[in-house]
């Protein structure tokens, strides 16, 4: 397994008290594997994607990547770990304003040391970005940002994608589009995915689907 979860609980503290958001999550997740993650508003699925990428930290309970326990690590090396173990793909695009479609393409990968230009040749040039390097991400659509996004995540070959609602923010058509291309890319850069989304038809695209309820995985 890539990434193995064992009786993971989160709980945060409200204006009413303690919430519990995780009620002890078992969850693994095999090399290129595609896995959605599903289930209502407030079911704890972007709470689970936070704990992966070493965002936050579980009350109790494993979260095991390849082999190495994530609470174990220091603030330096949970760093290291987001920076070329995991890649992360929000609703809000989060492209850096200052630098052209080029530069944030390969921002992460340089920043993990992995830079490869064939590599990044080819993923603008699946993503159809090969005339708008030179271009800003204020002058691309929001369908364009969202493919540099996923470039930029998938120039560093992760062994896992981390995506929240990725597709949240564009049309239909558009969506099916970048997801068509996130599934691709995954399986081409040796990467597994798991997708946290709203809608079982995109859910039912992927190789398996998880419904979290009430903070545990529905059976």
């Amino acid at each position: 397994m890539i990434l193995s979860m064992s009786g993971v609980r989160k709980s945060y503290t409200t204006a009413e008290g303690i919430v519990e958001i995780l009620k002890g999550i078992d969850l693994d997740v095999g090399p290129s594997d595609s896995v959605a993650l599903t289930g209502e508003s407030g079911s704890g699925k972007s709470t689970l994607l936070h704990l992966v990428g070493g965002l936050d930290h579980p009350d109790s309970g494993s979260v095991v990547m390849e082999g190495q326990d994530l609470a174990a690590f220091s603030d330096i090396e949970r760093a290291s770990y987001r920076r070329t173990q995991v890649g992360l793909v929000f609703q809000q695009f989060n492209l850096i304003p200052s630098l052209n479609v080029g530069a944030n393409i390969s921002f992460h990968a340089k920043l993990a040391g992995r830079y490869d230009a064939a590599w990044e040749a080819i993923l603008t040039e699946k993503l159809g970005l090969e005339t708008f390097l030179a271009r800003y991400p204020e002058q691309l659509s929001g369908g364009q940002q969202q493919r540099v996004a996923i470039g930029r995540t998938l120039a560093a070959r992760p062994r896992l994608i981390l995506a929240d609602e990725p597709t949240g923010n564009l049309d239909e058509a558009t969506g099916d589009a970048v997801l068509d291309l996130m599934l691709s890319l995954a399986r081409s850069a040796g990467s597994a995915l798991l997708l946290v989304t709203h809608s079982s038809r995109l859910a039912d695209r992927l190789d398996r689907k998880v419904v979290l309820r009430g903070g545990r995985i529905a059976d």
